[in-house]
């Protein structure tokens, strides 16, 4: 059943290239006649790096927009939430928000972040982690950094440091999530688990660890050691990047 908010999204794009009552007879085309197969064009000869990121959301909305100009609500989409990462992060219902954004649009996008998601984790699967460091990172920011609450994730690993399971342990409010030490020793020793990699994310969009990280992490640290578990690190990540533990000598 189509709800009022989808008719609402097509007759916003229908408008937008519906010529005037006065001019429907005439021969006079659209301005962005063409254009469609111009863009795709240019990604097929140039890739995506020669795109702007309003070029590539207006490619991703011509599959759910089968006609019309598609540029204005790319637009609309950056400027609302800043990049292309952002925009593919962002809650449903913020999408729904932006002018020409409905229901249908808003969960093409969040089916293609979901499909990135799984790409990235496809990457680190079955692969020895701490040789492929970029590819966590890379996963881990598009799984947590544009979430608007706090999740503490863990990344369960084997002897030869290959992922077991990724799992998210607790999801908390906008700026604090509680780790149970003992939960993650119970999980980690189910799995057969010899070392672990914890994540969680800043909603603010600072990395930066805080005081309640830093004692968290090493309590956990703590809890795993007599079992031979041992913490690979501790990601935390922002918008805008990430910071390790490990790297800033935490633990």
């Amino acid at each position: 059943m189509t709800s009022d908010r989808d008719a609402d999204e097509r007759d916003f794009f229908l408008d937008s290239g519906r010529p005037a009552p006065a001019r429907r007879a005439s021969a006079t085309k659209p301005h962005y006649a063409g254009h469609r197969e111009r863009l795709r064009e240019r990604f097929a000869q140039t890739g995506a790096d020669a795109l702007a990121d309003y070029e590539l959301l207006e490619l991703l909305l011509f599959r759910s927009v089968p006609r019309a100009d598609t540029k204005p609500a790319a637009k609309a989409l950056l400027a609302r939430f800043g990049s292309l990462a952002e925009v593919l992060g962002a809650p449903l219902d913020l999408l729904c928000e932006v002018n020409g954004v409905g229901r249908s649009v808003a969960l093409d996008l969040k089916i293609v972040a979901a499909a990135t998601q799984r790409a990235l984790k496809n990457e680190i699967r079955g692969r020895e982690v701490l040789s492929s460091w970029q590819q966590v990172l890379d996963y881990c920011k598009a799984a947590m950094a544009f979430e608007e609450r706090e999740q503490f994730r863990i990344l369960f690993l084997d002897k030869k440091n290959t992922l077991i399971a990724d799992e998210v342990q607790h999801i908390g409010t906008v700026d604090h999530t509680m780790a149970y030490p003992r939960e993650i020793l119970r999980r980690a020793l189910a799995l057969s688990a010899t070392a672990v990699v914890l994540a969680h994310n800043h909603p603010s969009g600072d990395p930066t660890p805080s005081r309640a990280d830093i004692d968290m992490t090493k309590t956990i640290v703590e809890a795993l050691k007599p079992a031979g578990i041992a913490v690979h690190d501790h990601i935390i990540i922002g918008k805008k990047g990430f910071a390790s533990m490990k790297g800033l000598l935490l633990i």
